[in-house]
This record gives C-alpha cells, sequence and structure tokens, in this order.
C-alpha cells in the first residue's frame, strides 16, 4: 500500500532515490526537489523527463531499476492507435470511417446485430463502437472465452455505434485483428518492422488470444525508456530525431482531437488518449492500469513517462490523481526554471 500525500505540493523532501539528472539542465534543482517529494509513493517505478528531445530528469524508486520491464497495460492503446494510423498511411486501410465488419466478416455471429454494419475503426479507436464492453467486471468472462473476437462481436450492445464513450479493450482488440488481417502479420511483427527506426523502441512479451492475435491494449511488457521513446514520436509529430515520418503527421492530429470523455474521469478522448489540463497545460496521455502512464505537454515540448507497480489499481484509489498532481509539480518546476 502507498501513503497517499497531499504533500507533493509541500515540497521538498530529502528522501533518497536512485536518480540522474542531465547535466546542466535548466529545471534540474527544481525537478530533484519535485522527484524527492514523488519517492513518497510507494507503487512508483521509474519517472522519465524529456524536454526538447533531451532528458532532464531520470529517477528510478522503490529499489526498482530505470531498465526494468513493466507491464503497460493500458497504455499499450495508444501504441495500437499509432499503428491504425501507419497501417491507414500505408493504405493498408482506408480511414478512420471504414467500416469494420467486412474485414472481421467471418468472426462475425451468425445472426448478427444490425448495428455491427454501423461500427467503424474510429469507433473503436474512441470508444464508441457501442458495443458490450469488455473491460472491469466483462474483462475475466473475456478473456476466458475460447475466441476473443467472435466474443466481443456477440455481445449484446451496450450503446450505439458513435454514441458515448464505452471504454474496453475488446475495442482495441478488435483493431489488433484487424491490423493483423490487412496487414498479412501479426500485431507485433508490424510493431517491430513499423517503429523499427526509432531508437529504443522496444516491445517485450505480449499476450495472444487463442488464435494467436496480441492483445490489443494490454499485456504489453516494455521499459519506461520504450515507452518514452514513442511518446516522443507522437511529440515530434510522428518523427525520429532523424526527421523520419514513422507515424503520418495528419494521424498525430486526429489522435488528438477530442472526440468524446470518459464518464469516470471527464476526461477528453480522442483516437487511445486522454486528454486534460494538469499544471495549466493541455496534457495528452496514455494510461495503464496500476499507474503505467505517458504524458505528452506539447506546450513546454516535454514528454514525461511515469511507470508503477502494476498489480494494483490506479483510479480508484486516488494514485493516479497523484500522478496528475507529480507531472503538475514537474511542469511547474520546468516552466519556473
Amino acid at each position: 500500500m502507498f501513503t497517499r500525500r497531499s504533500a507533493l505540493a509541500s515540497l521538498p523532501f530529502l528522501i533518497p532515490a536512485a536518480h540522474a539528472f542531465a547535466q546542466g539542465a535548466p529545471a534540474a534543482t527544481g525537478l530533484k526537489a519535485v522527484l524527492d517529494g514523488a519517492a513518497t509513493l510507494s507503487p512508483l517505478k521509474v519517472v522519465l523527463v524529456n524536454r526538447e528531445g533531451k532528458p532532464l530528469a531520470e529517477r528510478a524508486f522503490n529499489g526498482h531499476s530505470l531498465n526494468g520491464s513493466t507491464n503497460i497495460k493500458s497504455a499499450s492503446k495508444s501504441i495500437i492507435s499509432a499503428m491504425v494510423g501507419i497501417a491507414i498511411g500505408k493504405k493498408l486501410l482506408d480511414g478512420p470511417d471504414q467500416k469494420i465488419a467486412p474485414i472481421l466478416k467471418s468472426a462475425l455471429p451468425s445472426d448478427p446485430d444490425p448495428r455491427l454494419n454501423a461500427v467503424t475503426v474510429g469507433n473503436l479507436l474512441s470508444m464508441q463502437a457501442g458495443l458490450s464492453r469488455m473491460s472491469g467486471p466483462n474483462y475475466g468472462r473475456w478473456v476466458s472465452s475460447s475466441n476473443w473476437v467472435r466474443f466481443a462481436l456477440s455481445e449484446p450492445f451496450d450503446g450505439e455505434p458513435g454514441g458515448d464513450m464505452l471504454y474496453s479493450t475488446a475495442s482495441t482488440h478488435l483493431l489488433s485483428a484487424i491490423l493483423t488481417r490487412v496487414g498479412r502479420k501479426s500485431t507485433l511483427e508490424l510493431a517491430r518492422e513499423w517503429f523499427a527506426p526509432v531508437d529504443d523502441f522496444r516491445i517485450g512479451s505480449w499476450e495472444r488470444d487463442p488464435q494467436g492475435i496480441y492483445l490489443g491494449g494490454n499485456q504489453m511488457a516494455m521499459t519506461a525508456r520504450s515507452l518514452l521513446a514513442f511518446g516522443e514520436l507522437y511529440r515530434n509529430g510522428g518523427r525520429t530525431s532523424e526527421g523520419r515520418q514513422v507515424i503520418p503527421a495528419d494521424w498525430i492530429a486526429s489522435s488528438w482531437q477530442v472526440r468524446t470523455s470518459s464518464r469516470f474521469s471527464g476526461d477528453g478522448y480522442g483516437y487511445g488518449w486522454f486528454n486534460r489540463t494538469i499544471g495549466g497545460e493541455n496534457v495528452w496521455f496514455g494510461w495503464g492500469y496500476g499507474g503505467q502512464m505517458v504524458y505528452i505537454v506539447p506546450s513546454l515540448q516535454m514528454t514525461v513517462v511515469m511507470t508503477s507497480n502494476e498489480s494494483g489499481p490506479s483510479a480508484r484509489n486516488g494514485y493516479r490523481d497523484d500522478l496528475h498532481s507529480l507531472l503538475g509539480n514537474i511542469i511547474g518546476a520546468v516552466r519556473s526554471a
């Protein structure tokens, strides 16, 4: 258990932790105080801060290593979104308005709900498919089934296509199945091929369904530096530091267009990315269970990654809010430097 403390706002703390700061970084002193205070969060593993493509701070907490691997959970939904954008850029998919039923025809139930014909790729990306939620209490029942894709398409609708946000890992898993079919390779193979130009980006272990389809939007192992490399790619408009375009620039803009909002947090949601104001700045972020965070602050040209113990929740116990507060303190330190 971690001890929640509003004390993140009452810095500095003098609690030791393994860390490294960029030599001569202008915000190093302020960030050191902020990260000293973050040591009170016992689930926290690693915090990385980059600005304008350069590291400002790197800190490992609670006996963890900067190079350790973490299950990034639903933060991987942002990676699936990027892969859909790349697939569209490669003409493997027509675009967000493409209907999914013809692509997944062989997995449709024998008497499909007519609304399946209206569900689009974009609906899956923005969690507006209307399909029954396969997250939370339904998740175990879903992953215990013999065919995850067919199961997700066979369950009764909870809403209407294009309607309210219904957060569901099944939606991003259907996208993984779609990528597998149009790309004629596994999602992992496609990821390794498409992200090959990105230094430090690596996917470790990744769970698959009974048909061998990699689980879109969950159970993906990655180091904090790898998640940072992905975040930096988005911050830089889809380009590597060498200027190679990996994700189409217009897809970055599409991903970061608020299309709906979470009924739980009120945060805006685009294509696999949440949006809220933190520390007075507009922030886009990917979020995974337990507190796996990739934050991008476009106004400050800053990317921040936080990884945490993935065995516990982060939303209902307030830990995610603590991480948002930590980002707010990081923003304040950088802005005041």
